[in-house]
């Protein structure tokens, strides 16, 4: 063997391994996270669920390997989630553990409890989440009168632009039982979206499934699982990179030109970061409908954080999907901030944001974007789940468009859980998805 051969063999190893860990990672983020020390936080009801008015008592347990330890500097705060603590102080064990009262919200909302304990110098966090009447739970976000003109404006922009396919075997990847492309088609502003496709070999018609990322940059390897269950599944990106870069790349990308990108003019709705995207994933379901192997008729579409807002975005804009399914849609009533709550991510006028971002052009932008009011449009039938305790997409900013959406639907919830699901949300998501689409 050459040198040079020798060298390209490397290369190859070292690209099926990336591929090989990358979906290792992406099944771990779905599990349960661990650490060192187990801090449980649960509120006293069973489903975590109380009225308006109603005292809750949070029940707090710190172990590790499931016994009590000895800890130090234990304390704790209670307050509406990602606002200021209404209660805190330091908290006494007996056995490992304590039970901390505090008095409900009078207004619909979720009160948080947060624990915090140092043992070998490191301090460990745990939280539980109560939740009061989150169904009246109601958005902050405005509704532009000229809401729907626009996307329809910037859906027309899109259908005079040609797709341009290309498609690319990757047999080194591909099975018995699924061949898998890498493609890229056309976008708006002379982008290109790229995307991994997953079909079933045999001579049938199947469904398909558009699969939309979570925020980030970085490569995808496709849903071979998905496919060899029957459904053609396009994963992509939303950036308008290659998708099979190496990871320096993605890593360099985003602490460089793509950091921040969820900010990205925000000050002009028609250039926006997201209006690229948002109508790149209806350029991903004209590419879908295009091949000779969709049955013609059943497309759903799925995605968890910032694809669960792209999946509720785009079966509002696009009647060709019949199904979504959406886990912790982030974007949801970001104006909370605004309104003396919680709004959802990114955080656009949270903190140190504010000073830069609440003024009436960017206001108005993201008016343009929330998913509440694409909620308000939707007619997709969904699936949806999630939990109490999530950070990074707060449950009031969720529940504000989830109770907006008059399409039917189905929610699934974990209180426990956070920006993460158990691997059962992650079945009952898709054996829902399936089960509609092979109807």
């Amino acid at each position: 063997m050459t040198y040079s051969s020798f060298q390209a063999l490397k290369k190859l190893q070292a690209t099926l391994l990336l591929f090989f860990c990358l979906g290792i990672i992406n099944h771990s983020i779905a599990q349960i996270p661990q650490q060192y020390l187990e801090i449980s936080v649960s509120p006293d009801h069973p489903d975590w669920t109380y009225k308006l008015g109603d005292k809750v008592e949070f029940i707090v347990s710190v172990t590790q390997s499931g016994r009590p330890v000895p800890v130090e500097n234990v304390r704790y705060f209670v307050k509406e989630e990602k606002m200021e603590p209404i209660q805190e102080g330091a908290l006494v064990l007996k056995d490992g553990e304590a039970i901390i009262s505090a008095d409900g919200m009078e207004k619909p909302g979720f009160l948080r409890c947060e624990v915090f304990a140092t043992v070998d110098g490191k301090e460990y966090r745990g939280l539980g989440t109560a939740a009061f009447e989150p169904g009246l739970i109601q958005p902050t976000v405005k509704m532009p009168t000229d809401f729907e003109a626009f996307w329809n404006a910037g859906k027309a922009e899109l259908a005079q632009i040609p797709m341009d396919p290309k498609m690319i075997h990757m047999p080194e990847r591909s099975t018995e039982a699924v061949d898998v492309y890498h493609v890229n088609f056309q976008n708006i502003k002379n982008s290109r979206i790229y995307g991994v496709l997953t079909v079933p070999k045999g001579a049938a018609k199947y469904p398909a499934i558009l699969q939309v990322p979570g925020a980030g940059i970085r490569p995808y390897s496709g849903d071979l699982a998905k496919a060899a269950r029957g459904a053609i599944t396009l994963q992509i990106g939303i950036h308008g990179i290659p998708i099979d870069m190496a990871p320096e790349v993605y890593a360099n990308l985003s602490s460089g030109a793509l950091n921040g990108y969820w900010n990205f003019n925000v000050s002009d709705k028609d250039i926006y970061y997201y209006k690229r995207v948002y109508l790149g994933c209806i350029r991903a379901v004209d590419f879908l409908v295009s091949l000779p192997q969709y049955d013609g008729q059943n497309l759903g579409i799925q995605g968890g954080s910032q694809g669960g807002a792209l999946s509720i975005i785009t079966a509002a804009l696009d009647p060709r999907i019949k199904y979504l399914s959406a886990m912790y849609p982030a974007m949801s009533d970001m104006t909370g901030y605004l309104n003396g709550r919680a709004g959802g991510w990114p955080h656009i006028f949270a903190g140190n944001n504010l000073a830069y971002y609440n003024y009436p052009d960017a206001v108005e932008t993201i008016s343009y974007y929330d998913v509440v009011n694409f909620a308000r449009i939707l007619k997709t039938p969904g699936f949806y789940s999630w939990g109490f305790n999530d950070d990074t997409c707060p449950p009031t900013s969720y529940y504000s468009a989830y109770n907006e959406i008059n399409a039917p639907k189905e929610v699934f919830v974990v209180p426990e859980t956070g920006h993460w699901t158990y691997p059962e949300q992650g079945k009952k998501s898709d054996d829902w998805l399936f089960e509609k689409l092979k109807k």
